[in-house]
């Protein structure tokens, strides 16, 4: 985490401590291994693609969740670069600048964009990804990997991206993609296909006939990484 990433987790719970002093606050810096989510929980992400900020690559954003007794309730992503502004309540739809968004209808896999994240920290997971990248390679138009989740989730939302995977994500990176894709009109899972929680978890997401064909293929190769023995150890 950079110092950009502490600075603004921490003037955003600033304001939530002067708006709901009785809130708490899950996020990488100020309480990452919080479990207890009852009462009023924001998740928050400062700043989710924080390597393409320090590049000057312009993709990065904020997202923030509002948790009531674990359930998400309302969320927000903005897209820092473009001012791009992404909010769901729960029951009430998501919108994109205040404009109501659906998920594709583009049902044909051979015409659909898929987003994804690369393992970046967990390195043992690189061929458990590869077997995953090259089926669905082979069945899209495309796969792109932009470097910020909170958006990936919000492209999937508004129909820039049939649909997403990655292998491992943080709750403060998918909390409020999670209630984004959902309220419009999409489907978010963990790898085994239970519905996504805000967790350390894997996660899928795409509109309900997209999200159906990629967990297919990544579910087949995540449980046999999973059956395989691991490689034994040898001392240098």
């Amino acid at each position: 985490m950079s110092d950009v990433d502490r600075g603004a987790e921490q003037a955003i719970a600033d304001i939530v401590a002067a708006r709901h002093a009785d809130a708490r606050i899950l996020g990488e810096e100020l309480s990452p291994a919080m479990n207890d989510r009852a009462g009023l929980v924001f998740v928050v992400d400062p700043l989710d693609g924080t390597t393409n900020f320090l590049h000057g690559f312009p993709w990065y954003a904020v997202s923030i969740a509002a948790l009531v007794d674990g359930d998400v309730v309302a969320g927000a992503v903005l897209n820092a670069a473009t001012g791009e502004l992404f909010t769901a309540t729960s029951g009430g739809g998501a919108r994109a600048n205040g404009q109501p968004i659906r998920v594709s209808p583009i049902t044909d896999p051979r015409r659909s964009l898929v987003g994804t994240g690369f393992p970046f920290k967990e390195g043992a997971r690189i061929d458990e990804y590869l077997r995953m990248l090259e089926p669905i390679m082979r069945g899209t138009a495309g796969i792109r990997r932009p470097g910020a989740a909170a958006l990936d989730l919000a492209d999937v939302a508004c129909g820039r991206f049939e649909a997403f995977w990655e292998l491992m994500l943080a709750p403060w990176d998918i909390a409020a993609g999670i209630l984004l894709v959902r309220e419009a009109g999409g489907v978010i899972t963990d790898l085994e296909g239970r519905p996504c929680p805000v967790a350390h978890t894997g996660v899928v997401a795409g509109s309900p006939a997209m999200h159906a064909w990629l967990l297919e293929r990544v579910a087949a190769r995540h449980t046999s990484a999973l059956d395989t023995p691991a490689p034994p150890v040898h001392n240098q």
